[in-house]
């Protein structure tokens, strides 16, 4: 889920979102794709969720792959949703809708949704299980719950330059802070049982993200430079006394210094489950 500032142009990706549009659901749904082609192929007219969508690359992504069904994509903060908007527009996609929601109380009927997807949402929340309750909740019987969560404490990042090392403590320490979790990538077995799945049912996968390319880096560490120049995670760590002045510039300068390094590349480790419902 990403915050926005109210006043950003739906043209423009605000700070926050920047790096999160380097996602599609190629790269960051594919443990879904098989399952949902399977199942297009005996309904093509499929309804999906996808909870804490963000900007809406994924969502978009996923309105491509069923071009007869409908995307039901929603946030609990509304002002990313005029760019989320923009973005499923310029992927020329009219078979989706965007709403305001809070996933721990979705505004929808019991077994509403063929899929509900979820992509780097729970690791920000407090109770993440009772996310997941309320995601199997409109799924209906039949149908599939997916999730994927990073695991921030297996980060990999050459060249491991020291701001880049006080970022990654900086992030980890803003998110337990918030009542998020780090290592949420290991523990989504652990939150889909007790949200009531039975294991038997549960399908868990790994995968991993990378960026290495000259492109993907330098969108990459734009995005977090820009977030740590400006945003709410730089105001929110100076007020918490996570973060120093002197320590965000480091960050910033390193980061820049990184994405200029030819030898340069950042990765991470993500937790899947696919629940059958």
């Amino acid at each position: 889920m990403a915050e926005v500032n109210p006043s950003q142009q739906p043209t423009v990706p605000a700070a926050q979102a920047i790096h999160h549009e380097l996602r599609n659901a190629e790269n960051s749904a594919a443990f879904v794709l098989p399952t949902l082609q399977s199942m297009k192929m005996s309904n093509p007219y499929l309804a999906l969720l996808d909870v804490g969508a963000g900007s809406g690359t994924i969502s978009a992504s996923f309105a491509k792959a069923l071009p007869d069904g409908h995307i039901t994509a929603v946030d609990l903060n509304p002002n990313i949703l005029p760019r989320a908007r923009a973005v499923a527009e310029a992927a020329g996609v009219t078979n989706i809708d965007f709403q305001q929601a809070d996933v721990k109380k979705l505004p929808f009927a019991d077994a509403s949704f063929d899929i509900t997807f979820c992509h780097q949402t729970l690791t920000h929340m407090s109770a993440p299980e009772d996310a997941l309750r309320e995601m199997l909740r409109v799924t209906k019987p039949g149908g599939i719950v997916a999730a994927r969560e990073g695991d921030f404490e297996t980060e990999a990042v050459w060249p491991d330059l020291p701001g880049l090392v006080k970022f990654h403590r900086f992030a980890a320490e803003l998110m337990r802070s918030a009542g998020g979790t780090p290592t949420a990538g290991r523990q989504l077995l652990s939150w889909a049982l007790e949200a009531g799945a039975e294991r038997s049912k549960v399908a868990v996968s790994f995968g991993t993200w990378s960026y290495h390319t000259q492109s993907d880096k330098d969108t990459w560490a734009r995005g977090l430079i820009a977030v740590v120049k400006g945003g709410p995670m730089r105001e929110k760590g100076l007020n918490a006394g996570l973060t120093t002045e002197g320590d965000l510039d480091e960050m910033i300068h390193d980061w820049e210094k990184w994405a200029a390094s030819s030898d340069s590349s950042v990765a991470m480790l993500h937790g899947e489950i696919l629940i059958q419902r």
